[in-house]
């Protein structure tokens, strides 16, 4: 009998609502969700490895300006880009990381190789680039990151001196990425990938690229890729104990789900995940107005929501 794929992503919740956008902009959204699910389908569909589907599912969403990640960043406090991503193999439980770039045109694809071509599991800012750079990814100049939109995020967070979350901001296009699959071969990946907050200061890392906060995978439970408000994600280790709850407690995907949130939310956390099982099993939970977000398993059926209701 032929093994099952799964795959999911999202593309980061908040204060996504109806009303908040027009036929245009939800057309845009939808299309470039289909688009990644649609790429990271035909990769499992041929019997290819969860890496590759995600790596290149979260590409895709990382070159739209639509999503906050590669060139949908944010502007830092000093105007620049600092990105973040993570990749992880549920199979031997490998990880890459990093955090901090500012010119990799492709955050996702540099953890991959820190992961495949390296002792390590993050790399940082200006070692992360030399580090891509030796294995030939592709460099961005500023202008290709540039978007006026996110600009005029900037300037406003500039004048009020504060931080906008990419889901609290009643301006903001909403963005956090991430990618989890099943492969034919069983084998579980989760990767995520992020421009952070909007006007962070003093090196400000969120949950993305740190393995068990924002990202996990393990062949034995499941693979998780989360959104909203890093800080809490980071500090309830959100995406292991989805796993943990699984592993431990013997809680289905579901169970597990539902009882991650609970924790979540005790400690006064917004945001959602996405995952997957060795069954194919696919959770989004979520506790804002929305979440960007889209599957596909192999009867075909691809779905893909910005709002509340399913």
């Amino acid at each position: 009998m032929k093994q099952t794929y799964a795959l999911a992503i999202h593309g980061g919740c908040g204060n996504v609502v109806r009303g908040r956008f027009n036929e245009e902009q939800e057309q845009a959204y939808l299309k470039t969700l289909q688009e990644s699910l649609r790429n990271g389908q035909q990769i499992l569909e041929e019997g290819e490895s969860a890496l590759q589907a995600i790596e290149s599912a979260i590409r895709i969403l990382e070159d739209s300006p639509l999503f906050n990640a590669g060139r949908g960043s944010v502007f830092t406090h000093l105007g620049t880009h600092e990105m973040d991503a993570s990749l992880m193999d549920g199979n031997r439980r490998r990880a890459g990381a990093v955090t901090g770039v500012k010119r990799l045109r492709n955050p996702i694809s540099a953890a991959r190789s820190i992961m495949e071509h390296s002792s390590h599991v993050m790399l940082a800012g200006a070692g992360a680039e030399a580090f891509a750079e030796q294995q030939g990814l592709e460099f961005v100049t500023p202008d290709w990151l540039f978007d006026q939109t996110r600009w005029d995020q900037y300037q406003k967070a500039l004048g009020e001196n504060r931080q906008f979350m990419d889901h609290a901001s009643d301006d903001q296009k909403y963005g956090t990425v991430g990618a989890v699959a099943l492969d034919r071969h069983g084998n579980l990946a989760a990767g995520s990938s992020t421009g952070g907050i909007t006007n962070k200061k003093h090196g400000r890392i969120g949950d993305s690229p740190i393995i068990g906060a924002g990202t996990y995978a393990d062949n034995a439970t499941c693979a998780i890729s989360c959104t909203g408000e890093g800080e809490y994600f980071i500090r309830d280790v959100t995406a292991h104990r989805v796993s943990a709850l699984m592993e431990y407690a013997g809680n289905n995907l579901s169970e597990a789900a539902a009882n991650a949130m609970k924790s979540l939310e005790q400690i006064g956390g917004h945001g959602g995940f996405i995952g997957v099982d060795q069954s194919g099993n696919i959770v989004m939970p979520f506790n804002t107005q929305g979440m960007f977000r889209g599957s596909v398993s192999e009867d075909g059926k691809l779905f893909v929501k910005m709002y509340e209701e399913v």
